[in-house]
């Protein structure tokens, strides 16, 4: 039996529908200048954060570092938000560098080592699901015009996360003068966990856009990485300016 054809009409609307991105759903509306920026014209810094083992310290070092936490905190005029991320021991690189030490080994017994070393790490991550910690803290920066939004409002916009010309426009002509707040927030911030004896580094743009890749697509990124996040082709701000 001969299939019969499609409908013209029905293909031309199949041309033109939308397809609807995952990336109409998040809130994110770009990252640059080692900032992530919001739909709603919001700017996010981010902190990655050292930790340190509290058990182990003297009685005196654990209340000295309490209370510069708590001074840390006394200090804020502003919310930031801690996040902890587990995720599986991601040693890839380290067994690539131990394969190009193999490889250009000239005894063979240690060659051989090398490689049976490399299979024991592979193994023991596969099986023993080694998890590892990284510790966040989150500066926001928000416009005065969405501060001032009911709880309606703000479901609304969550619910209608698409992105208009006017709100992109918006954005940019916002972004100077929030960036500098922002950047005193993150002074800010770092000097208190700096108090509290722990380094806190601001993730570039490069290094955003790697983790929110992890972080939203984890089963890719395991075999898909982003070899060298810091030769990522940005687009520049005056290109970002006229998209």
């Amino acid at each position: 039996m001969t299939p019969l054809p499609p409908n013209s009409e029905s293909v031309k609307k199949a041309q033109k529908a939308p397809i609807a991105a995952t990336q109409l759903h998040l809130r994110i509306a770009e990252i640059r200048d080692n900032t992530v920026v919001l739909k709603n014209g919001g700017l996010r810094s981010i902190l990655r954060v050292t930790s340190l083992n509290f058990n182990l310290k003297s009685e005196q070092e654990q209340n000295s570092i309490m209370y510069s936490y708590q001074a840390f905190l006394n200090t804020l005029e502003f919310p930031v938000q801690i996040v902890i991320r587990s995720r599986k021991l991601d040693l890839d690189h380290y067994v690539d560098k131990l394969r190009a030490i193999a490889e250009k080994q000239q005894n063979s017994l240690l060659q051989k080592q090398t490689y049976e070393y490399i299979d024991y790490i592979q193994r023991l991550i596969e099986y023993a699901d080694i998890m590892e910690k990284e510790f966040y803290c989150v500066i926001p920066m928000d416009p005065s015009r969405q501060v001032g939004k009911t709880f309606i409002q703000t479901f609304w916009d969550h619910m209608h996360p698409a992105d208009t010309i006017a709100s992109i426009t918006q954005r940019h002509q916002e972004f100077e003068n929030l960036k500098k707040t922002l950047n005193q927030r993150t002074t800010t911030v770092t000097a208190g966990l700096e108090g509290c004896g722990l380094k806190a580094t601001p993730l570039t743009t490069s290094e955003l856009i790697a983790m929110y890749y992890q972080i939203y697509n984890p089963l890719t990124s395991r075999n898909q990485k982003i070899e060298d996040s810091s030769k990522l082709n940005l687009a520049s701000e005056a290109d970002m300016g006229h998209a």
